[in-house]
Protein backbone atom coordinates (compact mmCIF):
# COMPACT_ATOMS: atom_id res chain seq x y z
CA UNK A 1 0.00 0.00 0.00
CA UNK A 2 1.59 3.36 -1.04
CA UNK A 3 0.94 6.40 1.07
CA UNK A 4 -1.00 9.12 -0.21
CA UNK A 5 0.57 12.74 0.01
CA UNK A 6 -0.88 15.23 2.05
CA UNK A 7 -2.21 17.26 -0.90
CA UNK A 8 -3.66 14.72 -2.24
CA UNK A 9 -5.98 13.41 0.86
CA UNK A 10 -8.95 16.27 1.27
CA UNK A 11 -9.60 18.45 3.78
CA UNK A 12 -11.56 18.34 6.97
CA UNK A 13 -14.60 20.83 6.66
CA UNK A 14 -15.67 22.04 9.89
CA UNK A 15 -19.62 22.65 10.20
CA UNK A 16 -19.91 26.19 11.27
CA UNK A 17 -22.64 24.54 13.61
CA UNK A 18 -20.10 23.11 15.31
CA UNK A 19 -18.09 26.28 15.54
CA UNK A 20 -20.67 28.26 17.38
CA UNK A 21 -21.09 25.54 19.83
CA UNK A 22 -17.61 25.87 20.34
CA UNK A 23 -18.51 29.56 20.55
CA UNK A 24 -21.25 29.09 23.20
CA UNK A 25 -19.27 26.93 25.65
CA UNK A 26 -16.12 29.43 25.74
CA UNK A 27 -18.57 32.12 26.26
CA UNK A 28 -20.69 30.53 28.95
CA UNK A 29 -16.46 29.15 30.36
CA UNK A 30 -15.83 32.95 30.60
CA UNK A 31 -19.17 34.53 32.18
CA UNK A 32 -18.66 31.36 34.71
CA UNK A 33 -15.11 32.57 35.58
CA UNK A 34 -15.35 36.16 36.09
CA UNK A 35 -16.70 38.01 38.96
CA UNK A 36 -19.43 36.57 40.46
CA UNK A 37 -19.48 33.78 38.52
CA UNK A 38 -20.69 30.24 39.81
CA UNK A 39 -20.50 28.11 36.69
CA UNK A 40 -24.00 29.29 35.94
CA UNK A 41 -24.01 33.06 35.18
CA UNK A 42 -27.12 33.51 35.66
CA UNK A 43 -28.55 31.28 38.44
CA UNK A 44 -30.66 29.34 35.89
CA UNK A 45 -33.01 32.84 35.63
CA UNK A 46 -31.63 33.58 31.76
CA UNK A 47 -30.63 31.68 28.96
CA UNK A 48 -27.18 29.94 28.09
CA UNK A 49 -25.56 32.06 25.53
CA UNK A 50 -25.70 31.94 21.76
CA UNK A 51 -23.50 32.37 19.26
CA UNK A 52 -23.84 32.56 15.46
CA UNK A 53 -20.91 32.10 13.28
CA UNK A 54 -19.88 32.60 9.63
CA UNK A 55 -16.94 30.63 8.52
CA UNK A 56 -15.30 31.18 5.26
CA UNK A 57 -12.14 29.70 4.39
CA UNK A 58 -9.88 29.34 7.50
CA UNK A 59 -11.70 32.26 9.51
CA UNK A 60 -14.57 32.49 11.79
CA UNK A 61 -16.50 35.46 12.59
CA UNK A 62 -18.60 35.14 15.50
CA UNK A 63 -22.13 36.56 17.27
CA UNK A 64 -22.27 36.50 21.05
CA UNK A 65 -25.92 36.91 22.70
CA UNK A 66 -25.29 37.03 26.35
CA UNK A 67 -27.42 37.63 29.65
CA UNK A 68 -25.62 39.36 32.90
CA UNK A 69 -25.86 40.03 35.94
CA UNK A 70 -26.40 44.01 37.17
CA UNK A 71 -24.19 45.72 38.43
CA UNK A 72 -21.05 44.51 36.75
CA UNK A 73 -18.42 45.62 34.54
CA UNK A 74 -20.05 44.94 31.72
CA UNK A 75 -16.78 45.86 29.36
CA UNK A 76 -14.38 44.32 31.31
CA UNK A 77 -16.92 40.78 31.26
CA UNK A 78 -17.36 41.39 27.40
CA UNK A 79 -13.55 41.09 26.77
CA UNK A 80 -13.51 38.24 28.74
CA UNK A 81 -15.92 36.64 26.64
CA UNK A 82 -13.71 37.77 23.47
CA UNK A 83 -11.03 36.59 24.49
CA UNK A 84 -12.00 33.12 25.77
CA UNK A 85 -14.26 32.70 22.27
CA UNK A 86 -10.74 33.72 20.09
CA UNK A 87 -8.83 31.20 22.21
CA UNK A 88 -11.33 28.31 22.23
CA UNK A 89 -11.96 28.35 18.65
CA UNK A 90 -8.25 28.88 17.35
CA UNK A 91 -7.67 25.66 19.71
CA UNK A 92 -10.47 23.37 18.89
CA UNK A 93 -11.18 24.29 15.38
CA UNK A 94 -8.08 25.66 14.02
CA UNK A 95 -9.55 28.75 12.67
CA UNK A 96 -8.34 32.49 13.18
CA UNK A 97 -11.18 34.81 14.90
CA UNK A 98 -10.54 38.45 13.39
CA UNK A 99 -13.84 39.70 14.72
CA UNK A 100 -16.42 38.39 17.56
CA UNK A 101 -19.24 40.99 18.48
CA UNK A 102 -20.95 40.44 21.99
CA UNK A 103 -24.24 41.81 22.27
CA UNK A 104 -25.95 41.79 26.12
CA UNK A 105 -29.63 41.14 25.42
CA UNK A 106 -30.35 41.13 29.19
CA UNK A 107 -29.18 42.77 32.47
CA UNK A 108 -30.04 40.90 35.68
CA UNK A 109 -29.97 43.00 39.17
CA UNK A 110 -31.01 41.51 41.83
CA UNK A 111 -32.69 44.66 43.24
CA UNK A 112 -34.85 44.22 40.42
CA UNK A 113 -35.63 40.65 41.20
CA UNK A 114 -36.31 41.73 45.24
CA UNK A 115 -38.99 44.14 43.86
CA UNK A 116 -40.98 42.10 41.49
CA UNK A 117 -40.84 39.57 44.73
CA UNK A 118 -42.20 41.99 47.45
CA UNK A 119 -44.58 43.42 45.51
CA UNK A 120 -47.84 44.10 47.18
CA UNK A 121 -51.48 43.90 44.79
Amino acid sequence: MRAVEPGDRGATRIADRVVAKIASQAAREALADGPGGSGDEDGGRGTPPYASVTVHEEAARVRVSVELGYPADLGARCRAVRQRVVERVRTLAGMEVPEVVVTVERLHSPHMERAGVERVR
